[in-house]
């Protein structure tokens, strides 16, 4: 008996059902983690885009707040939605991991591991560091668990005074310090994340592929500039 015969190659099963199917095959979960993860850097832009406005002013910032607020159960939607994305994206991840670890057993040749990046290399802690830094900011912010006492500030309209909650946040250095430590890992995080959709998508010329990548890069640090901007502007005094 040969030793290919005593130790048959397990063969991966797949569900009938074609959804299930595509999810389960390795190409399946990296468009999924691809899709999830370009739905995630949009909302992470308008959500830059809204936080800006804190240099537009009280006004504009608390009347941009409380339309927010005024969608009532359509804004749970989105936030229910953006919720099951971000689940998907992370155990879409965790599992493709595995599975390429199983796949591939051996540790990677040195040359080969000089041939990736950090960031590809820790994807998955930064991205639950990314995952904590989330959770926090919305126990602070949007639930003011941490801060109760956020609850209580309103402004002349009665509105819910989300500009001096910013400032009253940030003024804190060691809240800062953690939003700015956040905010790298997420820009990072994102810069890989264009890298990567270039493989998934299969997109192999070479001018576009560097497009795409030096343009994620540019995107991603916008991002990090932009929101950890207003930290700085708060700690220095600038928006007071």
């Amino acid at each position: 008996m040969s030793v290919a015969t005593a130790f048959p190659t397990p063969v991966r099963k797949f569900s009938n059902n074609p959804v299930v199917a595509f999810y389960q095959s390795s190409i399946g979960k990296k468009i999924v983690v691809a899709v999830t993860g370009l739905c995630l850097m949009l909302f992470v832009l308008g959500h830059l885009l809204g936080n800006l406005q804190i240099y537009l002013g009280e006004e504009q910032l608390n009347s941009y707040s409380q339309h927010l607020q005024d969608l009532g159960p359509l804004l749970w939607i989105v936030r229910i939605a953006l919720l099951a994305i971000v689940v998907i994206h992370i155990i879409s991840t965790i599992q493709l991991v595995i599975q390429n670890r199983i796949a591939n057993p051996q540790k990677y040749a040195v040359a080969g591991y000089q041939r990736s990046t950090r960031a590809s290399r820790t994807m998955v802690i930064t991205g639950l560091i990314v995952l904590c830094f989330i959770i926090f900011h919305l126990l602070h912010y949007t639930f003011q668990v941490t801060h109760p006492e956020f609850r209580d500030l309103h402004d002349a309209q009665g509105r819910h005074d989300v500009y001096h909650m910013m400032i009253t946040g940030f003024k804190e250095p060691l809240i800062s310090f953690f939003y700015v430590l956040g905010l790298f890992l997420l820009a990072s995080h994102i810069s890989h994340g264009f890298q990567s959709m270039t493989q998934t998508f299969g997109i192999n010329n070479r001018k576009v592929s560097e497009l795409i990548f030096n343009g994620g890069r540019a995107f991603s640090w916008f991002v990090f500039t932009g929101y950890v901007s207003i930290p700085v502007a708060i700690l220095l005094g600038i928006v007071k």
